[in-house]
């Protein structure tokens, strides 16, 4: 580590180290930047998903497998990958940027991604944290295991909310949707396989509104009818309702973010800040999926490598 924070200056500094991150730090190393990748979870939130059969190139792998191959084509090259929660970003008057780290590190760079990603959105009702990892839960692929033979609630509507249910149905004996509106809305594809699962049963128009248990969840109660009861007996609760982009670290920095929190990009990944680009779930990208953040990772990339060789940076401190 001493070695790696004794570099003085970084052409760029990727913050997130999922395959959005690592593939920027791929594409980087390849056009021979001084790279460096800062995350907390390597592999990001796909190494969480089954599997994933619309990334070009593989028919079908898991999340684990897909960001393992990224970070091993990223190695390839000459980039620094440290696992590391960064707490703060600064601009110094040079140009460059300086970013700390909860281990009290200091890294600098001549420019910075964003590839933050984003985190689990809450249903924010009473008992949800009370009973987080003892019923409720957000990751069928980590916590569906413990739910053989058992009752299970997947809460919402789109693509994801529909595979995790799948997924869920492999284990558990029973597996309902719940769904704020009324018809789901996965790929055809999974809409296909949800119809053939005889496990799968779509309770849509409803809400949870409280978790109920003592040690472990018990109940739900919905905010309308279902059966002649508004509580309904449970034993797990997945949560996939959406996530909340990860921009707190832009705060500083005067980096423009929409209504939803997203950083505001260009077609070339670049934010209104010099030499701060973005890439990923984290930004405004109307579509987000492996691919495209894997996209933008790489354009923000030569982006960075074109600011770098036009621009005169000076290091923090100069």
């Amino acid at each position: 580590m001493e070695n790696i924070a004794s570099k003085k200056l970084y052409d760029i500094i990727i913050i997130g180290s999922g395959v959005t991150g690592l593939a920027g730090g791929m594409y980087a190393g390849r056009l021979n930047l001084k790279t460096l990748i800062l995350g907390d979870l390597r592999g990001g939130v796909i190494t969480t998903t089954n599997i994933v059969e619309n990334y070009p190139g593989f028919k079908k792998l898991t999340g684990l497998e897909l960001a393992k191959q990224i970070e091993d084509h990223a190695r390839e090259y000459k980039i620094d990958i440290v696992d590391a929660q960064v707490t703060k970003v600064e601009k110094c008057k040079g140009g460059s940027f300086k970013i700390y780290t909860l281990d009290k590190k200091s890294f600098e760079g001549k420019t910075i991604v964003f590839a933050t990603g984003t985190e689990y959105k809450k249903l924010n009702v009473p008992g949800e944290a009370k009973f987080m990892n003892k019923g409720v839960h957000f990751c069928v692929l980590c916590d569906g295991i413990f739910y053989k033979r058992k009752r299970c609630i997947v809460v919402g509507g789109g693509d994801s909310a529909v595979k995790e249910a799948l997924l869920l149905s492999e284990y558990a004996s029973k597996v309902y949707i719940v769904y704020r509106g009324e018809k789901v809305r996965p790929e055809p594809i999974n809409y296909e396989r949800m119809k053939r699962n005889k496990k799968i049963e779509v309770i849509s128009k409803t809400n949870i509104k409280e978790i109920k248990g003592d040690k472990v969840v018990k109940s739900v109660i919905f905010d309308k009818t279902y059966k002649g009861n508004k509580e309904f007996k449970i034993d797990g609760v997945f949560i996939e309702i959406g996530h909340i982009p990860l921009s707190n670290l832009t705060k500083l920095l005067g980096v423009k973010l929409n209504e939803k929190r997203e950083i505001i990009i260009d077609k070339d990944s670049k934010t209104n800040v010099p030499g701060l680009f973005a890439a990923g779930d984290v930004t405004n990208s109307s579509w987000k999926q492996a691919i495209t953040g894997v996209a933008e990772g790489c354009i923000a990339a030569y982006q960075a490598y074109v600011y770098v060789s036009q621009n005169i940076i000076k290091p923090c401190g100069d």
